[in-house]
């Protein structure tokens, strides 16, 4: 009998279930870093600030269910929104997986521990502090290029 091959191999990103779409957010809590639009470069410059919900220890929201209403810049991922990834570093699963690209050995669903991204550095662990420590008008002073 021939092996099956993954759920995110074999499907697109429009056809996954929804367990299977959350499944693939390896937990970096890099999209939920604080970002700013450079007009000089044309890109999106992520900072080392993060939302107020990020748990920096876990790098998972402490409100995922109500975190739009909390916070309505949140970004919303659907397969539609992947196409237009600047808003997704290039690690992220999903833009990686919309790019045609595989999931790198540190994610989660290869390594099946949760802790792998971490061990990996991808994550943002121990790299950022709270938007609410940070003037809006000093985000600036806190842009990083530690993306791959």
């Amino acid at each position: 009998m021939a092996a099956v091959e993954p759920f995110w191999i074999r499907k697109t990103l429009e056809e996954m279930s929804p367990e299977e779409w959350e499944s693939l957010c390896d937990g970096c809590g890099r999209c939920c870093l604080n970002k700013l639009w450079d007009p000089e470069s044309r890109r999106v410059r992520f900072t080392a600030v993060a939302c107020r919900l990020l748990d920096r220890g876990t790098c998972r929201c402490r409100d995922y269910p109500n975190r739009v209403k909390r916070v309505p810049e949140c970004v919303v991922l659907s397969p539609e929104e992947v196409d237009d990834h600047a808003l997704l570093p290039p690690s992220c699963a999903y833009r990686r997986l919309a790019e045609g690209r595989p999931l790198p050995s540190w994610h989660p669903l290869i390594s099946g521990s949760r802790d792998s991204v971490h061990e990996a550095g991808i994550s943002v662990r121990g790299k950022v502090i709270s938007e609410e420590w940070v003037h809006p008008d000093d985000l600036e002073d806190h842009i990083v290029d530690w993306f791959d």
